[in-house]
C-alpha cells in the first residue's frame, strides 16, 4: 500500500510496534521508523530502503520478504525495534536526549528479551545512544547482557555511503556469527 501525501502527514510522531520476543537469534533495531513505516505500520516499508534485500542476500532468509510480512520474521528466530520509537521524515529530526533515552530503553529490552545479537543499523545512531564516540562498524566489545551487540550500516536509501551488496557483506557478516 502506497500511502497519500495526507496519511505521510499524519504519520509524523507515530510508533508502530515492534517484532519481538524472547530468545531471538539477532534482533534488529533501526534508528526509529521513517513516515511510511508509521503510515503503513511496517518496518522498513519506504521503498528504497535496503533493509529487506540486504537481509534476503546476505543469508537471513531464504527469499525476499516484504515490510507487510515482517510477523514472518518470527519463526527465522530475527525480530525488529528501533532506537526512538516516533516516526519522522529523517532521522536527523531526533534529538540527542531522544537517542539516549532510546539507548536506555534498548538496553532494558535487551536484557528482558535476550536476544544472541543486536544489531543496531546506524553508527551514528549508535554512538550517540551508547554514548560511544568510537565505535566502529562491527560487533562491539561490548555486549549488552549475554547479548553480542553489532553496528551495521543504515539501510535507508538516505545512506550513499553503503551500495546494496556493500550492506549485505556487513549483514553476512552477522550471519555467519551467529548461525541459522
Amino acid at each position: 500500500m502506497k500511502p497519500t501525501a495526507e496519511q505521510l502527514l499524519a504519520a509524523k510522531d507515530s510508533t508502530i510496534p515492534d517484532v519481538s520476543g524472547p530468545g531471538l537469534r539477532v534482533l534488529f533495531c533501526g534508528i526509529n521508523p521513517g513516515l511510511w513505516s508509521g503510515a503503513t505500520g511496517h518496518h522498513f516499508a519506504r521503498p528504497g530502503n535496503r533493509f529487506w534485500p540486504a537481509l534476503h542476500r546476505s543469508g537471513f532468509t531464504g527469499r525476499q520478504y516484504r515490510p507487510d510480512e515482517q510477523r514472518e520474521l518470527l519463526a527465522l528466530g530475527l525480530g525488529i525495534t528501533n532506537v526512538a520509537p516516533r516516526a519522522t521524515a529523517k532521522a536527523d529530526e531526533l534529538t540527542t536526549e531522544e537517542l539516549r533515552e532510546g539507548g536506555a530503553a534498548l538496553r532494558e529490552r535487551v536484557l528482558r528479551l535476550r536476544p544472541r545479537a543486536l544489531a543496531v543499523l546506524g553508527i551514528g545512531a549508535y554512538r550517540t545512544a551508547f554514548g560511544q564516540r568510537r565505535a566502529p562498524l562491527g560487533r562491539q566489545p561490548e555486549g549488552i547482557g549475554d547479548t553480542e551487540v553489532w553496528v551495521l550500516p543504515n539501510p535507508s536509501g538516505l545512506n550513499a555511503h553503503y551500495t546494496l551488496d556493500g550492506l549485505a557483506e556487513e549483514f553476512r557478516r552477522l550471519q555467519e556469527a551467529v548461525g541459522g
